[in-house]
């Protein structure tokens, strides 16, 4: 497989990855736009090289593919806001939209969402292509709460930790299914953590800690690569074995393994 278990190590690297990414796109921003743009694309590609020609999970590959999405897709996000004009009421359903049509192109072709049948390259597109629409659409929904409804940055992270939540309990409780309730959660996280990011780096006026997005992106950055690094060497986050169904394939087959 080319994704990781879900433990919780796993979530609270991917909130890392959205509050970093968010800090480092407007750190990068606030310096130079196109320089921060290419890093961002760039970086995106070469990231996108290194993971797709692996053929087993890795977790240094993996999560510079993941950290390098978040802050390509805050660009992203924030760029067709201001280059097009468009509100985050515009933006939000715009990108809910986009990554609707994802996973229901998804599933029409391969018939399951589950991560645990990441196991050849058309499926690795469709769960990256996912992964990049789901930050597009978080960053929306998180500027939306706290700048457009002006709800603020600590306030909003309260809420989407509600959210998030729900379908985490629905799951429990037995009423979700697991792909449903993990899809649901990984996509509420990209708010959850850029909120939080967002309240410790910008300004007080815009009711932020005002730590600045350079300080945050490196503290996140630490965290990220003493946990990366931890992973990497327990392989704690790798798959069990009986949670495998299939080899990773390199090209597009007509496979249906059974749901994990």
């Amino acid at each position: 497989m080319k994704v990781p278990e879900i433990t919780a190590i796993f979530w609270v690297l991917k909130l890392l990855t959205t509050g970093m990414g968010e800090a480092m796109s407007d750190f990068m921003g606030q310096h130079s736009v196109p320089i921060a743009g290419a890093v961002g694309f760039f970086g995106l590609l070469l990231a996108y090289r290194l993971q797709i020609t692996r053929r087993a999970y890795s977790a240094p590959y993996y999560w510079f593919m993941v950290m390098m999405v978040a802050v390509f897709g805050t660009m992203m996000a924030d760029g067709i806001r201001d280059g097009a004009g468009l509100s985050y009421s515009v933006t939000t359903p715009l990108f809910a939209a986009i990554t609707g049509a994802i996973f229901w192109s998804w599933y029409r072709s391969e018939g399951t969402l589950s991560i645990h049948s990441i196991n050849t390259r058309r499926r690795e597109n469709f769960y990256w292509a996912a992964v990049l629409a789901t930050f597009a659409l978080g960053t929306a929904a998180g500027d939306l709460t706290a700048y457009s409804l002006n709800i603020g940055f600590l306030d909003s992270a309260v809420l989407f930790a509600t959210v998030i939540a729900i379908p985490a309990v629905a799951w429990w409780g037995g009423g979700l299914s697991s792909i449903a309730a993990f899809w649901a959660c990984y996509v509420v996280t990209r708010p959850l953590g850029a909120s939080f990011a967002d309240y410790f780096s910008k300004p007080h006026a815009n009711s932020g800690l005002n730590l600045g997005d350079g300080t945050v992106s490196a503290i996140a950055l630490t965290i990220f690569i003493a946990l990366v690094a931890y992973v990497s060497v327990t392989k704690r986050d790798v798959q069990a074995r009986h949670q495998i169904h299939l080899p990773y394939v390199p090209d597009p087959v007509e496979i249906r393994p059974a749901e994990a």
